[in-house]
């Protein structure tokens, strides 16, 4: 089968990560498979090494005038999209995110989580991504639930892989495990992190907050650190109070930006714990592998991250909670070994297998006729 995965980024999101993995499962499944993308800030691969078997398309995305508004990003992202890639002979063509779906007709798309947005550009590129395409794919029971509810959409449910023995190894006794946890210690001392950025889905104003209520405790040995950041949106707003938070109440915080993905797993399991305080999520890629390296977890607590995780993290509803709940974890660990069973339980084998089974339910029904197109004309206003 030749299928396209299409996504918005070559930059480490959630999103791009979870294409990446399932192109790469797909392809050693026997598949034709391409992956589309933006190259965004002059990127001409991706922020990993990718599986020579998985064809790349990259089209060229300048950067543009610093008045651009995040609506006009996001249409000339999807014009770009639609302009540069070549979906000619694909029996599947699949968008994982808002814009590549925005910018095909008739495809699949995964639905990661809803977003609420307030400009109406943003709006009804967000609904048509939900409302046009052929099938929807969630990641997670909760998540079809809220498609269903909100769009009266029924969307098929194919969890996450989790690679899973990455982390674990990089938690390993071995040299060389040993040796890059040790180097991120000697950078960090010992540290409560969070992977994602500052931005206000992610909730680091929260755990800004319950960090400085950790250090009031007798904690102050322990550094807050953020890894990652890459976004379309403009969170300069979210950015300047948290900022001012720093300031104000002189909290130590160490921000990595974006880290190399070899660096990442030693990072993550060199944590004393993990945070994951989204305010919304569609699985929680990013906390499954922290319990695959065997870092205790607090998360926001939340219906979809309930469903996935159950008993295997600590989960929190407001600042008071994170605190309370970094605070257990660093005093007194969780056994990592339900955490570890989770996350290995977790293939992207058999996620590709679950695409593939929906593809060919899609193509029969069709006749063999191709799932999704370039979208014949420009993005509606």
């Amino acid at each position: 089968m030749r299928i396209a995965l299409l996504t918005y980024s070559t930059k480490p999101r959630g999103g791009v990560v979870h294409t990446l993995a399932l192109a790469e499962a797909l392809a050693a499944a026997g598949h034709d498979v391409t992956v589309g993308t933006l190259g965004r800030g002059g990127d001409e691969v991706f922020f990993r090494t990718v599986d020579p078997r998985v064809t790349m398309q990259v089209v060229p995305f300048p950067d543009a005038s610093p008045d651009e508004t995040v609506g006009e990003r996001i249409v000339r992202s999807i014009e770009a999209l639609r302009a540069g890639l070549d979906l000619s002979g694909f029996d599947v063509v699949h968008a994982q995110d808002c814009i590549s779906s925005n910018a095909c007709e008739g495809a699949v798309r995964t639905v990661h989580h809803l977003d609420t947005f307030t400009t109406a550009q943003l709006v009804a590129c967000h609904d048509r991504a939900v409302l046009e395409p052929a099938a929807l794919v969630c990641v997670s029971r909760s998540v079809a639930a809220e498609v269903l509810t909100s769009y009266d959409r029924s969307a098929t449910v194919i969890p996450n892989g989790v690679d899973a023995a990455r982390f674990t190894d990089a938690a390993g006794d071995g040299a060389p495990a040993v040796a890059a946890r040790a180097a991120w210690a000697d950078r960090l001392g010992r540290y409560v992190l969070a992977v994602g950025g500052i931005e206000p889905r992610k909730g680091t104003i929260d755990l800004l907050r319950a960090y400085d209520l950790l250090r009031t405790r007798g904690h102050d040995d322990v550094t807050l650190v953020l890894a990652g950041g890459e976004t379309l949106f403009d969170y300069r707003p979210y950015r300047a109070e948290f900022d001012a938070l720093v300031r104000e109440r002189g909290i130590p915080v160490t921000e990595l930006g974006v880290v190399d993905d070899p660096s990442l797993p030693a990072l993550v399991a060199g944590a004393a714990a993990f945070s994951f305080v989204s305010t919304k999520e569609g699985f929680g890629l990013a906390a499954m592998e922290a319990l695959a390296a065997g870092v205790p977890v607090v998360a926001r607590d939340l219906p979809v991250l309930r469903e996935v995780f159950g008993d295997t993290v600590a989960f929190a509803g407001d600042v008071d909670g994170i605190a309370d709940a970094l605070e257990s974890a660093l005093r007194d660990p969780a056994d990592p070994l339900p955490g570890r069973a989770l996350a290995t339980g977790y293939s992207w084998t058999a996620a590709a297998a679950a695409h593939v089974a929906l593809y060919d339910q899609l193509l029969d029904r069709s006749g063999g006729a191709p799932i999704g197109r370039i979208r014949s004309g420009a993005v509606p206003a």
